[in-house]
């Protein structure tokens, strides 16, 4: 047996899944470094190493072993804690895996440091501490920093909806809000670190406001948080990540066309472009809604780039059905697609129902939205040819070149210069390249200033 105290103060993170995730990991690692922890990458030896996991992935179980078993390659004697969406759902399963030494669930995960003293190696199944789902119910604040261009702002946790097919609220509880004070100071830290850009992220942020305070009411709105945003000094860029159809107002649409800060960026998940199918999902929207929401960003941000969640396979999905939505998207002035194929969930409606799709059917639609999305981004960039566009760089050397996203999300590459990384240089978009990416002229801000 290998007590943890007896190996160097040092811990590794990998995270799975979403952004929330990534805020959540990066709080969590800056708990243990203030408590004397040095953070090492995953694949060094390390006294203690978090998996922060996803429950959305098909796959967690498989994942979850995976990165078990690289930190047992990295070092045998390390202490392996599992927390996040997976270890909330299946505590007792991930307890059985070889390696692992605690998990920890929803509302534990946060105080990950009062379980680390007297934590033992062992040969036998992990340590369990896991509240019931309907504990979760408190917030805390958290952000990504470190090695990237842009910080994950976590503004809301938890959903109150009951989409048939989703394991979220079992995994994180319901709906509750960060304070706008305490929003607004994380964001004001995020400024002093010379970080560029926030991306705002929560399990279903435009439901921003219940529980700001512990209660149900809504004592501020989405469109009171961007509005108090976008007075932060010192952030360039505010991107919002996905925000559900019937959550997204006018009123915030507006604010963002006009905003010095928020970019002409949406991600908004559909689903299904059957109405039919929406209501057995139990989506809060059909098809007119959305369709309401996709004409409105483009009637004031006609150069917006609007992504689309998607699922494939969901049961009752015929091909006349499955054929709705392609054509439905088809038509739709999009951007790209994030294409999921449906996988049953335990204690979820939609395992239960009947007219599953066979396996090879779901990924055969799925492979056909990929190639939509492709043709749908492409037709996005060659729009944006010729443009002068402000676009932030990236850390990555890759090969001799350096990656950044415009405003607008267009992704675009140029040979590797150690001085642009983290700058917003004004750019030219030129030419679609091989690898899908965009190449760029430089121009002086002087000469783009002139022209406009």
């Amino acid at each position: 047996m290998s007590n943890v105290n007896s190996q160097p103060k040092t811990v590794a993170f990998h995270t799975l899944g979403c952004k929330l995730n990534f805020a959540e990991t990066s709080t969590i690692a800056r708990t243990l470094t203030d408590a004397g922890y040095q953070k090492v990458n995953f694949d060094e030896p390390a006294r203690i190493y978090i998996i922060n996991t996803c429950s959305v992935t098909e796959n967690a179980d498989k994942e979850c072993k995976l990165h078990v078993k690289r930190a047992a390659k990295a070092n045998p004697d390390g202490l392996v804690a599992i927390i996040g969406c997976y270890a909330q759902l299946k505590p007792e399963e991930i307890s059985a895996i070889e390696g692992v030494d605690l998990v920890l669930g929803a509302k534990e995960k946060f105080n990950i440091l009062s379980y680390l003293d007297d934590l033992e190696k062992t040969e036998s199944y992990a340590e369990i501490h896991s509240c019931e789902i309907d504990e979760a119910d408190f917030f805390v604040g958290s952000y990504s920093i470190g090695d990237r261009t842009r910080a994950f702002l976590k503004v809301q946790d938890g959903c109150d909806y009951k989409c048939t097919y989703c394991t979220i609220p079992l995994a994180r509880g319901i709906s509750r809000s960060d304070t706008i004070e305490n929003v607004i100071s994380n964001a004001k830290e995020i400024a002093a670190r010379d970080i560029k850009e926030i991306v705002l992220t929560g399990v279903n942020i435009g439901d921003y406001g219940k529980g700001e305070f512990g209660n149900k009411k809504h004592e501020h709105t989405f469109l009171d948080l961007i509005s108090e945003l976008d007075k932060v000094e010192g952030i360039e860029r505010i991107r919002i990540s996905s925000i559900e159809p019937n959550l997204l107002k006018d009123e915030s649409i507006d604010l963002v066309s006009k905003s010095k800060s928020f970019v002409p960026h949406f991600h908004i998940p559909l689903q299904s472009g059957s109405d039919e199918l929406l209501k057995k999902m139990k989506r809060r929207y059909l098809k007119k809604l959305y369709f309401d929401r996709i004409n409105k960003i483009r009637e004031v941000m006609p150069d917006a780039a609007i992504g689309v969640d998607i699922i494939v396979g969901f049961p009752g999905e015929t091909e006349a059905l499955f054929m709705e939505t392609y054509n439905f998207l088809n038509h739709l002035p999009i951007s790209y697609l994030h294409v999921f194929t449906y996988s049953e969930r335990e204690n979820t409606e939609a395992a239960e129902m009947h007219d599953a799709v066979p396996i090879p059917e779901r990924k055969r639609r799925n492979k056909m939205l990929r190639i939509l999305s492709e043709k749908k981004k492409m037709e996005f960039y060659r729009t944006q040819l010729g443009k002068k566009l402000p676009v932030l760089w990236e850390h990555e050397n890759k090969n001799g070149m350096m990656y950044g996203f415009t405003e607008n999300y267009v992704r675009v590459s140029k040979p590797f210069d150690e001085k642009s990384i983290n700058h917003i240089e004004i750019i030219v978009l030129d030419k679609i390249q091989d690898d899908g990416n965009v190449s760029v002229k430089a121009i002086r801000f002087e000469d783009f200033l002139a022209k406009i």
